[in-house]
């Protein structure tokens, strides 16, 4: 049973792959981030990842049977088939990854859809289509945890997207701690961070400061 979109799992939203855990194991590292209150995950898996397809699909496998047994929404990046073959609870793609509304048809009624969307002309646009979930808007801070990341928009031009958008945005990109209360304090409705959980030395102290922010 796939667990339905509430804007509250986009709070404190963890993006990883094996590529962003060096040698450490990301089953480990995910169930650690589980532990310490993720609302959301997202398995990203790519980049300088060397999984194999099958064996992508097998550790897609054991990352949902956490997500599920802790109630947090299992996302799929970008990959419609791994998606529709794990059951996933959501799938995220970007302006560049597959059509929008071929997504959508593919996977209407079977999980919820985000887009990344970094101007407002893709807002605008987003605004048009039936069965979106929630939008990805960055990256507000630079970032790299992702070579082909879009130009760096800021928290004015976050706060321009959240004002535009008719969907709730989670905040993408280079976020640190001391950032996040400004984040949310555009309107977002959380941020979704890749190096400040996977690079975490105290993973339940940084969750509980995603926690914390004051959604405005």
């Amino acid at each position: 049973m796939t667990l339905d979109f509430s804007p509250t799992q986009l709070r404190a939203y963890f993006v990883c792959g094996s590529q962003d855990v060096g040698d450490r194991d990301l089953v480990a590292v995910v169930e650690s981030a589980l532990q310490a209150g993720i609302t959301a995950f997202q398995f990203r898996d790519k980049g300088s990842s060397r999984l194999t397809g099958l064996e992508r699909r097998q550790l897609g496998q054991r990352l949902h049977q956490l997500c599920a047994a802790y109630r947090v929404p299992f996302i799929v990046d970008d990959d419609v088939a791994l998606a529709l073959a794990l059951h996933a609870d959501g799938i995220h793609v970007g302006q560049s990854d597959q059509q929008i509304q071929q997504v959508l048809d593919q996977v209407r009624g079977k999980m919820f859809v985000g887009l990344s969307c970094s101007t407002p002309a893709e807002v605008e646009a987003a605004n048009q289509l039936a069965g979106i979930a929630y939008l990805g808007s960055g990256p507000v801070f630079p970032t790299t945890s992702k070579s082909d990341a879009d130009p760096v928009i800021g928290l004015r031009g976050l706060a321009t997207l959240v004002s535009l958008s008719r969907r709730p945005v989670v905040a993408i990109g280079g976020i640190a701690t001391t950032q996040l209360a400004a984040v949310v304090g555009t309107g977002a409705r959380g941020s979704a961070v890749i190096s400040l959980l996977a690079q975490s030395d105290n993973m339940v102290a940084t969750v509980q400061k995603m926690l914390a922010v004051t959604i405005a």
